[in-house]
């Protein structure tokens, strides 16, 4: 009989954590975007490696520029970062709140797709539009083999 209290009493100190762990990953405490240039992107960690990058945000020209500390997990994404470098993105993020170490992030913005911006906005009614020779070579590249 003892041994079966121990045995329940250990299964509940471990399954109770590991609970917690699953709902705080499967759960977004806030969802959403953010339009910028990606600085930096790197694999960083000494036992969990994480992608941490970060995105210079600028409302208006001559504002001070704010920086968007972000981490990737998915590989492809992280790819699809690098690739896109450069280039005005806009990044989708999950905000994660309560994860207990570092180990999943050092950040609590956890992007999960990017997509090429191609208008830039100086101010609102104010944007700046791609040129459409340019808006032409981008399509036309993109549809060839």
């Amino acid at each position: 009989m003892t041994t079966k209290r121990i045995l329940i009493a250990l299964l509940v100190l471990l399954g109770l954590p590991a609970l917690y762990l699953v709902a705080v990953l499967n759960w977004s405490y806030s969802s959403g975007e953010r339009a910028g240039w990606v600085q930096k992107l790197s694999h960083k960690g000494w036992v969990c490696k994480t992608w941490e990058g970060e995105l210079a945000l600028v409302s208006q020209p001559g504002a001070p520029v704010e920086k968007f500390l972000f981490t990737v997990h998915d590989d492809a994404v992280a790819e699809a970062i690098n690739t896109h470098m450069g280039k005005r993105v806009a990044l989708h993020y999950d905000e994660k709140v309560g994860l207990p170490t570092s180990c999943f992030g050092e950040t609590r913005y956890f992007v999960t797709a990017v997509k090429v911006v191609d208008d830039i906005s100086l101010s609102p009614g104010v944007v700046v539009h791609k040129p459409a020779a340019e808006a032409d070579a981008t399509a036309s590249a993109a549809s060839a083999p």
